[in-house]
């Protein structure tokens, strides 16, 4: 990374919730980066279309007391962002970001950061971060993949991305769908350098 933000300490990250099914994956996350004391300051977009699968998905409607919604508290780490503000902080490379996760990622997200269509917040923060050689993870919610969603996954992949689907884990015989959000939540963190110490950790037999 070429910033000066040092992993696991005084963790500052975008987290971006784009208009995939999947609402229940970011709940989890923002649940996660709260408690984690390492995370010192959260930037958080939402999508237009992402509010839409918020309220079908887990009732939460308009953006007034999002994150409080959404995160079950208010946290002065976590700063909401309009995705229309192509001048937030997080839209420069100046800035210092640790890393950038898309929880979930929808394929018009996907097409627009591939093809480099900065044109909202979200696609631009990811387009600072590959540029920046930072950390950015897609996690990608489609089923099936047409030839235009994985042409679009590897040019992401080729340009620096991680792409990181949003599948959960049952070898962890998850007993609960929150459960399995969260498993794949906590991955994603330890993907990016905040291993979480909670998380199952498959050790065979």
């Amino acid at each position: 990374m070429r910033d000066n933000a040092r992993v696991g300490a005084n963790y500052n990250l975008t987290l971006a919730i784009t208009g995939a099914s999947g609402a229940a994956y970011a709940r989890e996350m923002l649940h996660l980066l709260i408690a984690d004391a390492r995370v010192h300051r959260v930037h958080l977009v939402v999508s237009e279309h992402a509010l839409r699968v918020l309220a079908e998905e887990l009732g939460i409607s308009g953006r007034n007391g999002l994150v409080e919604k959404l995160a079950g508290q208010a946290d002065k780490k976590i700063s909401l962002l309009a995705n229309d503000d192509i001048g937030a902080q997080i839209a420069s490379g100046s800035y210092p970001v640790n890393a950038m996760i898309v929880l979930p990622c929808s394929m018009g997200t996907l097409a627009s950061i591939a093809n480099g269509m900065a044109q909202k917040l979200i696609e631009r923060a990811a387009d600072v971060c590959l540029k920046e050689q930072r950390k950015l993870v897609l996690c990608v919610r489609e089923t099936p993949f047409n030839r235009i969603h994985l042409r679009n996954m590897t040019l992401a992949a080729e340009a620096g991305a991680t792409i990181f689907p949003a599948m959960p884990t049952l070898y962890n015989k998850p007993q609960s769908t929150d459960e399995m959000a969260r498993q794949f939540c906590q991955r994603v963190l330890s993907h990016i350098g905040l291993a979480q110490p909670d998380a199952y950790i498959w050790k065979g037999e």
